[in-house]
Order: C-alpha cells, then structure tokens, then sequence
C-alpha cells in the first residue's frame, strides 16, 4: 500500500499538529533529544510505512503493547518491523504468564495512545510505571530508531542512545532488552 506523504525531512515540530504530538516535541526539546521528522497520511500498520522507512532511512519499529489474562501485567515490545514472533516465544523470553494484545481502550488509559500511533514515546504517559519495557536486541544494536510521536501521521528518527540514556530514565522506564530471535 502506498500511502500520501510529504517527501521533505524535518528537524523542527509541525506547525499545526495535535496536543498529543506536541506534547511529545516540548519533551524531546527540553530533554536535548534531536530528531528528523516526516509527516504522512495515517500509518495503521509496519507494511504502511516501507516508504517511510526509505524516507527516512531507518525502519520503523513494531510497537506492541501485550498483557496477561488477567490484564494486571502489560508489556511494551519494541522490535524491528520485519520480525515475527510467536506469543509463546515472547512470553517465554520475558517469563510472564500467557500474553495477548492489550484492548485499545486499555492502550488509551495506560498510555494515551490510540491503536496504530503506539510508540516507545508514549511511556512519557505511563506515571504509575504499570508497563514494562522490552526491547529487542537487534533494535539497540542500531544507531537510530524509528517511532511515532504519539501519532501515527508523522513518524520520527531518533538516536537509540537518547532513547535509552535520556529518554527512558526521565520516565523511570528501564528497558530490558531480549533476544527474540
């Protein structure tokens, strides 16, 4: 699917984007992360943004916010795009309980996002520490990554070394990073 973007790279915030999207470069500013940004039409899924990821020259990350039956335990799994995995694969790595897809509403309230514009950005919501972070090897071992700012129509480049040593102890996130190979 080919989806409708603006070619040109950024470095600086839209001038007319949301509150949710603003919110995320008012951090990223006070917290001395740089980024490049481009702007595009809603990317629901990883196969919509193959253009993006040439665009910008990293490809998105899978984001996939997953919980246990009882939805008192809820993951962020951060891996590249082109990778797939068995829930049973991952929950195993991580040793929790049998895991599923956390219900968009639920996504909402833990961490402000809709389905489709989740994003390792979003924990910025996550005050109570209720989700855990688990990133895949492969992605650390990159120099950039790719995101959405809370939404999924712009989509950022950012330094995985902000990402990890800036970023996620401002939100007293730790990242645990696994092989899901």
């Amino acid at each position: 699917m080919s989806i409708l973007f603006d070619p040109t790279l950024y470095t600086v915030p839209p001038e007319n984007c949301t509150e949710r999207e603003a919110e995320v470069y008012e951090l990223l500013s006070r917290l001395g992360i740089k980024f490049t940004r481009v702007s595009h039409e809603p990317a629901m899924t990883i196969e919509d943004c193959v253009e993006i990821d040439e665009l910008l020259g990293v490809p998105m990350c899978k984001n996939l916010l997953l919980c246990d039956r009882k939805q008192t335990m809820f993951f962020l799994v951060m891996l590249p795009g082109s990778k797939r995995i068995s829930s049973s694969v991952l929950a195993k790595a991580i040793g929790a309980p049998r895991l599923s897809f956390a219900p968009g509403p639920l996504m909402e309230k833990l961490l402000g996002v809709s389905p489709g514009s989740l994003s390792v950005l979003a924990l910025k919501n996550d005050t109570e520490g209720k989700v855990r972070l688990v990133i895949d090897r492969e992605l650390v071992a990159n120099e950039f990554i790719g995101c959405h700012p809370c939404v999924n129509t712009s989509s950022l480049k950012i330094k995985t070394s902000d990402l990890l040593r800036v970023f996620l102890p401002y939100t007293r996130h730790k990242a645990e990073i696994v092989d899901l190979s």
